[in-house]
């Protein structure tokens, strides 16, 4: 048991929050930006085959917030390796 109450509730704000604020960045992200090329236009709009109950597949570009985040987890696991194996830091 903490000594103090109110810590539990501020280390939940603490978590709750940042995941709040991170789901609706990603979100938005995924909605709006992607990596520019000459034809993404066409991409976005070309149909390349067709489904069952009317789903659609098209050759859309990557989402650039998912580029962001695939690069930063691994920058992250690169410098806490390095950082815990050479350093003895923990993180």
């Amino acid at each position: 048991m903490r000594f103090y109450e109110l810590l539990n509730f501020q280390h939940t704000m603490a978590w709750l929050f940042p995941t709040l604020i991170f789901m609706v960045v990603f979100g938005v992200g995924l909605a709006f930006a992607h990596l520019h090329g000459k034809d993404s236009e066409a991409r976005k709009k070309t149909i390349t085959g067709r489904y069952v109950d009317g789903l659609e597949e098209r050759d859309a570009p990557y989402p650039l917030i998912m580029m962001l985040i695939i690069a930063g987890t691994f920058i992250w696991g690169f410098l806490y390796i390095v950082m815990h194996g050479l350093l003895g830091v923990k993180i």
